[in-house]
Order: structure tokens, then sequence, then C-alpha cells
């Protein structure tokens, strides 16, 4: 028991402490690629390696960690309650885009992971990735996916939204601050929304709203999609 707790301490320490040096660092360089989480990742897994660490043992002893997620999300809050009045008279059409969505991103996601690696487990793994990790991870395992890969395309699709979606978005003509916070929101979760937090409130509390609604709708329906897609496979074999 001692061991346990002396182990998810260091771990845990080690891991803010990385984090933390990541932050300094990219102040005092000022460039986007260099975002703590990203350059954490790139010390963290190489250590991790080196020491024959596994994923599962690393993130049993940092589940205090990943508990916190759920408390940073509900921060995200804040900024959607500012353009509450706004959000409400519109309602009906963010539930209608981000609904289409998620059934999309699932559809695509499934079926191009099928296609590339013919493996179920890989492909209800990818089919989470867009959504805050708890949510993510506890779809996967309910439906028989492989939750650490669901953890590491979560990672990515967060890193990938807060490192190039405002500016991928602008280069393709979305500019509205309402589309890119919906977009990014739903399609990278807290990390994503966060960081374009920094941009206006407006992002922020767009990101926050399609966080939100995109995981409820996921948590809804994704099984239902997810499990008929298995099933045709599995059949059609």
């Amino acid at each position: 028991m001692l061991t346990d707790i002396l182990t998810s301490a260091l771990l845990i320490i080690s891991t803010i402490a990385i984090y933390q040096i990541a932050v300094v660092i990219q102040r005092k360089v000022a460039a986007l690629w260099l975002n703590p989480m990203l350059v954490a990742i790139a010390v963290i897994i190489p250590i991790m390696l080196w020491q024959g660490t596994s994923f599962e043992f690393y993130f049993k002893h940092t589940q205090a960690l990943s508990n916190l997620l759920e408390p940073a999300v509900v921060a995200l809050g804040y900024p959607l309650y500012q353009h509450l009045k706004t959000i409400r008279y519109h309602w009906k059409m963010f539930a209608s885009v981000l609904t289409l969505g998620v059934i999309i991103v699932i559809l695509v996601s499934f079926i191009l992971s099928m296609a590339l690696f013919y493996i179920p487990e890989v492909a209800i793994a990818l089919s989470y990735k867009s959504v805050t990790t708890p949510i993510g991870i506890a779809l996967t395992d309910a439906s028989g996916g492989n939750s650490a890969i669901t953890a590491f395309a979560i990672i990515l699709a967060g890193l990938f939204g807060a490192l190039l979606g405002p500016s991928w978005l602008t280069h393709i003509g979305v500019t509205s601050a309402k589309a890119q916070g919906l977009a990014i929101g739903a399609g990278s979760h807290a990390l994503g929304t966060s960081s374009i937090s920094k941009i206006s409130y407006e992002h922020g509390a767009y990101g926050s709203l399609a966080l939100i609604v995109s995981a409820v709708i996921t948590a809804l329906i994704g099984p239902l999609i997810v499990d008929n897609l298995v099933l045709y496979y599995a059949t059609a074999t």
C-alpha cells in the first residue's frame, strides 16, 4: 500500500514538473509548436519506454490527474455562461449541427479504421477520439475497444486542434468565432477549447458549448452506432 502511494506521488509530481518546465520554455521561446502538453508527452513517453513502464501502470498511478479533467471542464463553462442568451436563442441549430458532427465523426473514424487495420478494437477506440478523456475511455471500455488507444487518440486530437485548428479554419475561410469555437470544441475537446479560449471569450464560449453537448450526444448515441457497426462487420465476414 505504501509503495503504491509513493509510486503515485512520484509519477504525479514528475508529470507536473515536466509540464511546468514545458510551460516556462514555451513562454520564453514563444513558439506555438512548443505546446506544454506536446512537450510533456515527448519527454514522458521515452522515459516510460526506457523504464519499461506500461501505459496501464502509469494511468493507474496518475488517476488523480485524470480526475482533475472533470472540474477543468466545468471551469470552461464560465465563458459559456457569458454568451448564454445568444446560445439559448440558437440552441436548436447548435444541437442539430453538433449531432450531425458526432455521427459523421464516429462513422468516418470507424469505417476508415476498419479499412486500414480491420481490427474492431482499434476502430472502436478511434471512434471516440473527439470527446473528453473520461467519457471516451468509459465508452471504449463499454464497447470492447482498446482504451489505451483511445487515450492516445484523444490527446492527439486535442493537440492538433490546439496547435493548428484556428489557423487552418481561417485558411479555409472559416473566420467566425462561433464557427471556430464549435468546430474545435467538438473535435478537440477540453485541450482545444482551453487553447482557443485565449483568442476570445466568444471562442471559449462556443468551444465549451460544443465540448459539453458533443460529449452528451456521443454518450447517448455513440454506443448504439458503434455496436451496430461492429455487428455489421462481424456478420459481413
